[in-house]
């Protein structure tokens, strides 16, 4: 886990207000699931998945009751789905943090933030191609261009049984070739192999049966839909039928969005799909949804490697420097801010050189002193840090609003 601190913490934030931007003119509405769930919610990821049997950081407490801190937000969207039944289809986004106690790695961490969005309700696959637009809005609204999307189907659930068995009966004819985590997981879920990044497993399922064999109709016609979706808007992807994704509630559309700038094994900054049936896991009615979630840490180093939405300048607009200590610095700063800008000053009555190098560090374009001078006089100095203008001696009841004009010529 990590500290997040100036100026990184601002970039943070201008990022979630980009991607709420883009989000909120589809008509998806913000919500804000609780930190913590019963167990039981995110249980029904699958008990093939990692985030269920290895990361997730779970413990009782002092009620009796086995909570776990959410590994991710689409589950805790779907239980809220249930418990207050809003109109469908239900578009909502949220941004926040999760907690999984896995491998630390660049970019990667055991709290992380992740924006997402999440329909409930509908089953047209042109809900697949409208989020999957969104994330390819987002990321090219940060200045993003080598973020590449992978997409494929896993079919419906008859589907993927029918190919998970087939898949199973391939890699236990190559059980020896797999490398000993690969057994385990083929013990446990045949098709997360499909994901391994291990040579062994690579290689022993190069010739493996594609899943695209074992699609039914619906299925293959769904996914075409979403292909000409995509192509219509003008977003290229590239389909990979060894793409599974981590999560075990997938059916039909997956997708994954990787970073060209990043290192291979690495680049994956978010992802998503379709799991009609979680909504239904989790005691609610047959509910189709589909959504994705994308990684803040792994997009803003990609962001990084593009050089590009780097963090907000933390410059003050003013600071003031007070010699005076009779009160007017206080209530000056307190009105500039009022007015808008950000106004900075200095404390402790420390000395006139001291403050003027305090001023040079905020950033500030302009510095306003207040000595005994300005204060028995009703004035204040005005001092262009950019050197652009003479410094000057105003009314203090004229500063703000001449401020304002030096600012904003």
């Amino acid at each position: 886990m990590r500290d997040v601190l100036p100026p990184e913490s601002m970039r943070m934030r201008a990022a979630t207000g980009v991607f709420a931007d883009v989000v909120t003119r589809a008509g998806y509405g913000e919500v804000a699931p609780p930190l913590l769930e019963d167990i039981g919610v995110f249980a029904r990821l699958g008990d093939g998945t990692d985030v269920v049997t290895k990361e997730m950081y779970d413990f009782v407490d002092k009620g009796g009751r086995h909570i776990a801190l959410r590994p991710e937000q689409t589950a805790s969207v779907c239980r809220l789905f249930v418990e207050h039944r809003p109109p469908t289809p239900f578009k909502a986004w949220y941004a926040g943090a999760n907690f999984r106690y896995e491998k630390p790695q660049r970019g990667r961490y055991r709290q992380f933030d992740q924006f997402g969005v999440e329909v409930l309700g509908s089953s047209d696959p042109d809900l697949d191609v409208e989020v999957i637009a969104l994330a390819h809005d987002f990321y090219r609204s940060l200045g993003l261009t080598g973020v590449e999307i992978v997409i494929n189907s896993l079919g419906l659930p008859t589907d993927r049984a029918a190919y998970t068995a087939a898949l199973g009966e391939f890699c236990r004819s190559r059980a020896a070739d797999l490398s000993e985590a690969g057994r385990d997981t083929l013990a446990k879920n045949p098709l997360r192999l499909l994901d391994s990044k291990r040579s062994e497993d690579r290689a022993a399922l190069a010739d493996a049966p594609p899943i695209d064999e074992f699609w039914s109709v619906e299925a293959a016609q769904h996914h075409e839909h979403v292909l000409q979706g995509l192509t219509s808007l003008g977003i290229e992807f590239t389909e990979d039928r060894r793409l599974v994704r981590g999560l075990d509630y997938y059916r039909l559309t997956t997708f994954e969005f990787r970073s060209s700038a990043l290192d291979g094994a690495q680049n994956a900054v978010g992802g998503g799909g379709r799991y009609d049936g979680l909504v239904e896991n989790l005691g609610g009615p047959s509910t189709p949804g589909v959504g994705f979630a994308l990684g803040v840490e792994r997009t803003l180093l990609a962001c990084d490697a593009e050089n590009v939405f780097s963090a907000p300048s933390n410059a003050a607009d003013v600071f003031i420097v007070d010699t005076a200590g009779c009160g007017d610095a206080l209530a000056m700063t307190t009105e500039l801010r009022r007015s808008g800008l950000r106004c900075e000053r200095a404390y402790d009555a420390r000395s006139m050189k001291a403050q003027m190098k305090a001023a040079d560090r905020s950033g500030a374009r302009v510095a306003i002193i207040v000595g005994e001078h300005e204060a028995q006089t009703g004035t204040v100095t005005i001092r262009d840090m950019s050197g652009a203008t003479d410094q000057q001696s105003i009314s203090r009841n004229e500063a703000v609003e001449y401020i304002h004009r030096l600012l904003n010529p």
